[in-house]
């Protein structure tokens, strides 16, 4: 994907969030054959499962 279709994220978390998300990123690593794997990789594919249980959770209640 190209810079320019990428948009920076600057938040504040918890310690222990933050440690999570390290944990979460180590299993992303140990368990895809995919390279290097990068927080914001993580947080995008959780977003995007999370938007897609949303979608289809709208779906069925409306």
């Amino acid at each position: 994907m190209a810079d320019t279709n990428r948009l920076q994220l600057n938040v504040r978390v918890t310690k222990e969030t933050a440690d999570k998300l390290d944990e979460i990123v180590a299993y992303y690593q140990e368990n895809t054959k995919i390279g290097r794997v990068y927080k914001g990789d993580v947080l995008t594919d959780i977003i995007e499962k999370s938007y897609e249980i949303m979608q289809k959770q709208k779906q069925r209640s409306g």
